[in-house]
């Protein structure tokens, strides 16, 4: 009754929340309320709504947006004229390229930055984002604030387009751009060389918010996350390089997802990423001598790849700061396994000493042999998942012999604590076998408890 009282109009959290949250909403009792009627209900990175002391002016702006978002749009009630503020130049050592820079502009009020890249001649691009275009002689990546997301969204890409190039003084004529949600300080440019050959891929990546696995994952369309790549090289690529370039790039850039164990943004327990659900790419055509073929055995397709892959993993550090010898806290939030909703989930046993298991489960991952062992074991969950490990029982004797260790002493029968959690199989028999470990220690070893 207090709740249809209150009557909220607008309802928002952290996105870890989301599952919990449309569990209460889809109740019949929480649905009279007009912020679920009309489906105003948003959710946020933690940064923003768990440490808003840190990031009030972010979240303040971001809130407003979503929840002013036509009055934002209008140019009418702008604060400040859109235009460009500045520019930083970036060096890119092609004989057909005029210059490059990084500018930042004012867009409906909002800071936005933009890479472009102009040319001494008009060129022939491949772009995911628009198909194989002619007399282009401009390229770029642009960023907008999360802030800007629901006023493009509104506007549609085409309208955001013309304003974004009304701004920049471009033509749609002559530039293609790709759009982003990475910011473009976070810019990634690695150079590639043989002999006389040269490769360069400028990348932006963020992986956090939309990170998918291609064929697992429901294609539903969310706020930017991006990996944009713009390929250039000294050479004349035909039709044909410049498709197949687009090839070397792709596998590059899913090979550095897997490397870095990405995971999907919306089945992150079970599937590594193979992308983010807005990935782009441009190739230019250049000048100098013609290459055909760009395929994955030719010294071309190798250097695309190495520069994607290293372009990629730099990006995705900038932006997300995740590199691959994080530590293993790291990647469980990346899973979303929280320690404390673990040891709260598990059902130990009667007459278990009284202890904070979720201090004590941090305190044994802080052991290098432990930590490890769990490590192992998410590597070892992808492998059953993906059908390549059949028979666990060698992993079982392992997480006996962790229990033994943990505890002190031998542990002879793990126990289930976490039988009923929505965990995959190997990653439950690892909390299991730690947990277990945990509880059979005799009190004096334990953390917070007394010496009898």
């Amino acid at each position: 009754e207090a709740w249809r009282r209150f009557n909220p109009q607008v309802l928002y959290g952290c996105g870890d929340d989301r599952e919990v949250a449309q569990a209460f909403f889809s109740r019949p009792e929480w649905q009279e309320v007009e912020a679920v009627k009309k489906g105003q209900i948003h959710y946020f990175p933690c940064d923003l709504t768990c440490r808003a002391a840190t990031h009030t002016g972010d979240f303040t702006a971001w809130l407003a947006s979503i929840i002013y978002t036509k009055e934002f749009a209008d140019p009418l009630h702008e604060v400040r004229p859109s235009g460009v503020s500045g520019s930083r130049p970036l060096k890119l050592d092609l004989p057909y390229v005029q210059g490059a820079r990084i500018t930042a502009s004012t867009i409906q009020d909002f800071p936005n930055k933009t890479l472009i890249i102009e040319f001494t001649s008009p060129q022939k691009i491949v772009s995911t984002m628009e198909g194989q275009r002619d007399g282009i002689s401009v390229v770029g990546n642009h960023y907008s604030p999360p802030p800007a997301w629901s006023l493009d969204h509104l506007l549609g890409l085409e309208e955001a387009r013309r304003r974004l190039y009304g701004v920049l003084g471009q033509s749609p004529e002559r530039a293609s751009f790709l759009f982003t949600g990475a910011d473009m300080d976070n810019l990634a440019v690695r150079q590639f060389e043989f002999k006389e050959l040269k490769v360069i891929a400028l990348v932006t990546a963020g992986v956090e918010s939309n990170a998918v696995r291609m064929s697992r994952d429901r294609g539903d369309y969310y706020e930017p996350g991006t990996i944009n790549i713009i390929l250039l090289t000294n050479r004349s690529l035909s039709s044909r390089a410049m498709t197949r370039a687009v090839i070397d790039a792709t596998e590059a850039k899913t090979a550095a997802l897997w490397d870095l164990d990405i995971r999907s943004s919306f089945t992150s327990r079970v599937n590594p990423a193979t992308g983010t659900g807005t990935d782009n790419i441009i190739v230019v055509q250049g000048t100098g001598g013609p290459i055909d073929n760009a395929g994955g055995h030719t010294k071309l397709g190798e250097l695309i790849a190495s520069a994607v892959y290293e372009g990629v993993q730099e990006a995705i550090y900038k932006q997300n700061g995740i590199a691959p010898g994080r530590k293993i806290f790291q990647r469980l939030q990346e899973r979303r396994l929280e320690l404390y909703a673990l040891s709260s989930q598990a059902r130990l046993a009667c007459g278990s000493p009284d202890k904070d298991y979720a201090a004590l489960l941090e305190e044994a991952l802080l052991e290098p042999t432990v930590a490890g062992f769990l490590e192992s074991a998410l590597a070892i969950s992808d492998a059953q998942e993906r059908g390549l490990i059949q028979d666990l029982e060698f992993f079982r004797q392992w997480c006996r012999l962790t229990a033994s260790e943990i505890a002190g002493q031998p542990v002879r029968v793990l126990l289930d604590p976490l039988g009923d959690a929505d965990l995959p199989p190997v990653i439950r028999m690892a909390f299991n076998a730690i947990l277990s470990g945990l509880q059979s220690r005799p009190l004096s070893a334990s953390s917070g408890t007394k010496t009898p």
